[in-house]
């Protein structure tokens, strides 16, 4: 069973994809959190079009999946998790929290780091906050982020099954805490302590440098809190807050041209986290 699930990955992750997507896309439209400044036509062929080509760049570039590395690692003995005599279960509960810390930290270091900053902002710059946004990066940011990934896979030892259950749910994940949707603030509040929602998620797209540089993860939301990065709320109210970076403001920088481009154009501003204002607080 686990086999013919793994031989099917790509199968099985554009299933989940395009499952969670559209659930995602329809409950925006009866239940929005707040009003977009730019429409869905407006911004989805380009946010779209960038998967697409991200899609293609990586089949080109890395054409060996995390999974196609873990079962890979797995024959050969290699990682910390083919050394220790552990349950199945607790193998892939354990590989699923751990591979979620290494992408926050993978997160917290395109904020920190200047240049990585220039590709990770094209995920920032778009001047609305939907499903679209959680699939909207640029393809070297991915391109790196695979080759990171990759890595952290072969060094742990992580089982095949383990890393496509950890692609499906945070790719989940990125496009529900990113969902123009709103929900009960008591449900919110429940919620934010097993799993990152779009209340919680909101506040680090805040034009603001000090809100963007925080609440960092995508899928398990302990990790803001452990090492103190987490931010309640936007300080403007989720209504009210200006989503998007000061430097791309226009309807023409959310053109697919421009967002492939924008990683070379200006300055990086205040928003690393060696910026002036860029500190977590309260």
């Amino acid at each position: 069973m686990v086999e013919a699930i793994l031989a099917n990955e790509l199968g099985v992750r554009l299933g989940f994809f395009l499952a969670v997507f559209s659930i995602m896309a329809l409950w925006e439209l009866p239940m929005p959190r707040r009003k977009c400044e730019v429409s869905r036509w407006g911004r989805w062929p380009s946010n779209l079009g960038i998967v697409a080509f991200d899609a293609v760049l990586v089949r080109v570039f890395i054409p060996a999946t995390a999974v196609t590395m873990a079962l890979i690692a797995e024959e050969g003995g290699w990682g910390l998790f083919n050394q220790l005599v552990l349950p199945g279960w607790a193998v892939v509960l354990l590989s699923v929290i751990v591979l979620d810390l290494v992408i926050y930290l993978q997160h917290v270091m395109f904020h920190a780091v200047p240049m990585l900053w220039r590709f990770h902002r094209v995920h920032h710059a778009d001047l609305g906050f939907d499903v679209t946004t959680g699939v909207r990066f640029h393809p070297i940011e991915i391109l790196l982020s695979m080759g990171i990934k990759l890595a952290a896979v072969a060094v742990l030892g992580v089982p095949g099954i383990a890393v496509l259950i950890f692609e499906v749910l945070l790719n989940a994940t990125s496009m529900f805490n990113h969902g123009n949707v709103w929900l009960p603030s008591n449900l919110d509040r429940v919620l934010r302590w097993i799993v990152v929602t779009p209340d919680m998620h909101r506040v680090h797209h805040s034009i603001i440098p000090r809100e963007a540089n925080s609440n960092f993860g995508f899928n398990l939301p302990w990790w803001d809190r452990l090492l103190g990065t987490y931010r309640a709320q936007s300080a403007d109210g989720h209504e009210d807050m200006v989503i998007g970076i000061g430097q791309f403001r226009t309807r023409r920088d959310l053109w697919l041209d421009w967002m492939l481009f924008q990683p070379f154009r200006g300055n990086v501003g205040d928003y690393p986290l060696s910026g002036r204002e860029s500190g977590p607080s309260g």
